[in-house]
């Protein structure tokens, strides 16, 4: 039974005019699998692999060089949260933004929350510096972030 619905399928097909070659489509690719499954499965990139007439290994290289995709031992909750630990970040109270956020929500960086609404990670960098601390909330950058605006915020999700 195939692993990627016929939606990414029609999606990544629909790309192959937009790239210069198959190669390149795979990036965004295991993009689309992650964001509708909230992993990237072995069968998925078997599938991918084939869709983009890669060998399987090409498409996990891929995979595996980037920490930001999640395998079927470590799936993304419904929201993924990430707190800036950078220079700029971390002077102006990330660290304690994370710890804080790990301690309320009872989780350690990339973990999910036991409700499964939330992982939590750090990012080295959101290259929001002018608004430190930082958070990114899925595709939302929040800046001048404190304990308990960041809670509120995670709250709301």
């Amino acid at each position: 039974m195939a692993v990627l619905s016929e939606s990414i399928r029609e999606r990544i097909i629909a790309l192959y005019p937009k790239y210069p070659t198959r190669q390149a489509i795979t990036l965004p690719a295991l993009h689309m699998v992650q964001d509708e499954l909230r992993y990237v499965p072995l069968e998925a990139v078997k599938e991918i692999a084939e869709l983009l007439e890669l060998h399987p290994a090409e498409v996990h290289d891929t995979l595996s060089f980037y920490g930001f995709f999640k395998d079927e031992a470590h799936k993304l909750g419904r929201h993924r949260v990430w707190v800036c630990r950078s220079i700029s970040c971390a002077l102006r109270g990330g660290e304690e933004l994370l710890a804080h956020l790990c301690e309320k929500y009872h989780v350690h960086p990339g973990q999910q929350t036991s409700d499964g609404r939330m992982t939590l990670e750090f990012a080295e960098c959101l290259g929001a510096c002018e608004g430190a601390p930082c958070m990114l909330i899925d595709d939302n950058c929040v800046m001048n972030m404190t304990p308990e605006s960041a809670e509120t915020l995670v709250n709301s999700l």
